[in-house]
């Protein structure tokens, strides 16, 4: 929470306690002073502090007039502090929400090549996570205000639908990278799929489905990749029964984290001058780092698994390396990779 609603809140606690206290007084001084019952005397001391104007249970003695003017003088003191304080709380919260938003959309219109999730669900929050783990910029959309509340302070957030091309260009679609689709409802990822390509040609879309029957229609309608949550999860589980000890091998290799990366994506261009295009022994890896190339990607963007070691490591190619942490680490310094 925020200093200044803990200084309200402190303010409030406060407000609550003397109107506690109000009462007390005027419920037990009607009680003992006018030798009202307890109900009478709630009721009595409830139409004074309020100033309701209805009519006395019974007539009023000099010594309980007396009291029912000091009540009356102190209630307003205690009453219109309360009001102030709840009022002032109130527009300001409005405020701060607003300039919170406005802060926000700042941040979000000075962004380039960032990555927008559409949904913060189970998928959405691990996508944010390993973005995170990668240091890449990102923005999230979502409908529930509620989430984006308890999120907003680490996260950018965007609080509307993303079907609407007005949030999506909110999000800066137009300069957007990529765009990760993760809505539970099949239908309206078709949607924001559909809408954020007609936007921009060139971003990467990722798009969730809950049914295989999704799968080509997201294809069509833009999406470079489809990922079915279900699917994969059940062909893991399979996985661990028919061939467990390889499943633990790939589960155990980290492509996230600052400490823990055993493969690395790598663009040709980040090692080298690629326009004399070198071969993956020339490149000797293995020596320098000590790790190893598993797989290569053309500029047309064919993959290769295990390359051969003359494979020309030509311009826009990329080279998929493993290794320890450590290698990983010492092939970024020696190439000075980020």
């Amino acid at each position: 929470m925020t200093p200044i609603f803990t200084i309200f809140r402190s303010k409030i606690y406060t407000a609550v306690f003397l109107i506690v206290i109000l009462l007390f007084f005027g419920i037990v001084g009607f009680r003992f002073i006018s030798g009202f019952t307890w109900l009478n005397a709630l009721y009595m001391t409830v139409i004074t502090i309020t100033t309701v104007g209805y009519s006395e249970v019974q007539p009023l003695d000099e010594f309980s007039k007396i009291f029912t003017i000091v009540l009356i003088l102190t209630s307003v003191i205690i009453l219109g502090y309360a009001i102030s304080i709840i009022t002032e709380y109130i527009l300001s919260k409005n405020n701060f929400e607003e300039i919170k938003y406005k802060k926000m959309q700042k941040t979000i219109n000075a962004m380039k090549n960032h990555i927008i999730i559409c949904g913060y669900g189970r998928n959405g929050k691990q996508a944010a996570k390993k973005l995170i783990s990668y240091n890449r910029p990102f923005v999230v959309i979502e409908q529930d205000k509620d989430v984006i509340d308890k999120a907003m302070e680490q996260i950018p957030f965007i609080h509307g639908n993303a079907n609407e091309d007005e949030i999506l260009r909110q999000a800066g679609i137009d300069k957007a990278s990529s765009l990760l689709s993760a809505l539970p409802n099949d239908s309206d990822n078709l949607f924001v799929v559909l809408s954020a390509r007609q936007i921009n040609k060139n971003l990467k879309i990722i798009s969730r489905a809950s049914q295989e029957t999704s799968y080509q229609k997201l294809k069509l309608a833009g999406a470079d990749n489809v990922i079915l949550p279900d699917k994969i999860g059940g062909d893991h589980m399979a996985s661990l029964v028919v061939v467990p000890d390889l499943i633990e091998f790939i589960d155990n290799l980290s492509i996230i984290g600052k400490s823990n990366i055993n493969i690395e994506e790598i663009s040709i261009d980040q090692i080298y001058n690629a326009t004399e295009a070198k071969t993956i022994r020339d490149l000797d890896l293995r020596k320098i780092s000590g790790c190893t190339v598993i797989g290569f990607k053309t500029g047309d963007g064919d993959y290769i698994v295990n390359p051969e070691a003359e494979t020309l490591l030509v311009p826009n190619s990329k080279i998929i390396v493993l290794g320890r942490p450590e290698q990983i680490d010492k092939l970024n310094s020696v190439y000075q990779i980020k």
